[in-house]
């Protein structure tokens, strides 16, 4: 015998897929259409957002090149722009002309596929794709400088913005 929750989850099921082929066959034209095309529209960003950090990752090895936007080497603006733009995202060549375009966040709000810009208390320097916090650190993935490989690395300063491709959210 079901129980009540369940029982109520089996009557719902037919109510909502019966939105769902009338949110199609007019077109969307429901109420709460708009805000499912709004969730829609962040589904479809987070995914790119996903796929750029995946894209990121596989550089991981390549070599550091001073003005190289791979593939095969790197500088850390052309890493971040090769990833993003591979994913369906545009963003700018360099890190200043990044750091202007992205939403600027709080630290304390940064998730996986944000960009981390250091800064020298005027101008951006460098720029990084934001991974994880792994035992207090956080984590990043960036082409660092000419000797070095595409690599993850624990963020070294407290002189860094953070970025974000993501939409607000309403």
């Amino acid at each position: 015998m079901p129980t009540r929750a369940r029982a109520r989850r089996l009557l719902a099921l037919p109510l909502a897929t019966a939105l769902s082929a009338t949110a199609i066959s007019t077109g969307g034209l429901v109420m709460g259409s708009t805000q499912s095309a709004a969730n829609a529209e962040l589904s479809r960003r987070e995914h790119k957002i996903h796929h750029a950090v995946q894209i990121a990752r596989r550089q991981i090895g390549e070599p550091y090149v001073y003005g190289a936007n791979g593939p095969g080497a790197f500088d850390c603006s052309g890493l971040t722009s090769y990833a993003f733009h591979r994913a369906g995202l545009r963003m700018p060549r360099t890190s200043d002309a990044q750091y202007d375009r992205v939403r600027h966040i709080r630290k304390r709000n940064i998730r996986r596929g944000d960009l981390v810009f250091f800064h020298n208390g005027g101008g951006v320097y460098h720029v990084a794709i934001y991974l994880k916090r792994k035992h207090g650190d956080r984590i990043i993935l960036h082409a660092p400088y000419p000797g070095r490989t595409v690599q993850r690395d624990p963020i070294w300063t407290r002189s860094w913005w953070a970025g974000t491709l993501r939409k607000r959210h309403r």
